[in-house]
């Protein structure tokens, strides 16, 4: 079932922490299974009947136009006629997926607070909208998620994730012998922001600026919950930010083994 819901992704990321692998791109092209991690967060919403795409560029924004300018060509084999002015050919064509994409310049510095601000002209009328970051995977259910902003009166709702711990997990008995262990376990207490919000358009024009040094994550949600604004969607499953090389390579790893949590199409 399609769903016009817009889903706003903030690609603006330079991936300071992860500079070895997107030193010349932006952080939401590095590849996963030679596809942009970006790609992988779409096909997650597409899954899910979201086609309705708004980017919100940053560092380097040209290539994730380029990327979709170029879309149709790099997924298929082409041949081009180089003495024709329209002198190329697609062979074998794929299914392309139906995705309506608007790629916006929200400047290269600014901060996410400003870059949905500076998207809110490509909302319409839109009451709800999704948004998410440009680096993070998860086999997060969106039909669930929408049904519980759906659910309450609130203007936003966040996923809250148990993050991955830094390290591997023992649980030791009283005489030595370890009964579990488990590397780099989900933590079992305690949730932090995982992306993956539904938000009223409401609060855009109630907490939101174009002032480029406003962060989301600051005084808009912080203002936001004093408000009682502010609902939680608890996932228990897989989630992964990609902030590190180790990070990177472990994510790759699982697809390359058919073992990718986040592929539910």
């Amino acid at each position: 079932m399609t769903n016009n819901m817009p889903v706003v992704i903030l690609c603006g990321g330079m991936g300071t922490r992860i500079r070895d692998v997107s030193e010349n791109i932006p952080k939401p092209m590095i590849p996963i299974g030679g596809r942009p991690i970006l790609w992988h967060i779409m096909k997650i919403y597409g899954h899910y009947g979201f086609n309705r795409f708004i980017l919100c560029l940053g560092y380097k924004g040209e290539i994730i136009k380029e990327f979709f300018l170029n879309y149709y060509a790099m997924v298929n084999d082409v041949t081009v006629d180089l003495s024709k002015p329209n002198g190329y050919a697609y062979h074998d064509t794929k299914d392309i997926e139906n995705w309506e994409v608007t790629l916006v310049d929200t400047g290269a510095n600014t901060m996410t607070g400003a870059r949905i601000a500076r998207i809110k002209r490509f909302l319409d009328n839109d009451e709800n909208f999704m948004l998410t970051y440009g680096d993070g995977l998860a086999d997060i259910d969106i039909s669930k998620l929408l049904l519980f902003h759906e659910s309450h009166d609130k203007l936003v709702t966040i996923t809250g994730v148990h993050p991955a711990s830094r390290f591997g997990e023992m649980v030791v008995e009283s005489d030595g012998k370890i009964s579990s262990f488990a590397e780099k376990p989900q933590v079992s207490e305690g949730r932090i922001n995982g992306g993956f919000f539904v938000m009223r358009t409401a609060f855009i024009d109630r907490y939101l600026s174009e002032d480029p040094h406003l962060i989301l994550e600051q005084y808009p949600l912080t203002q936001c919950t004093k408000d009682n604004q502010l609902m939680a969607f608890n996932h228990d499953g897989y989630w992964q930010p990609m902030d590190t090389s180790r990070e990177y390579e472990a994510i790759n790893s699982l697809w390359d083994k058919g073992k990718a949590p986040w592929k539910v199409w």
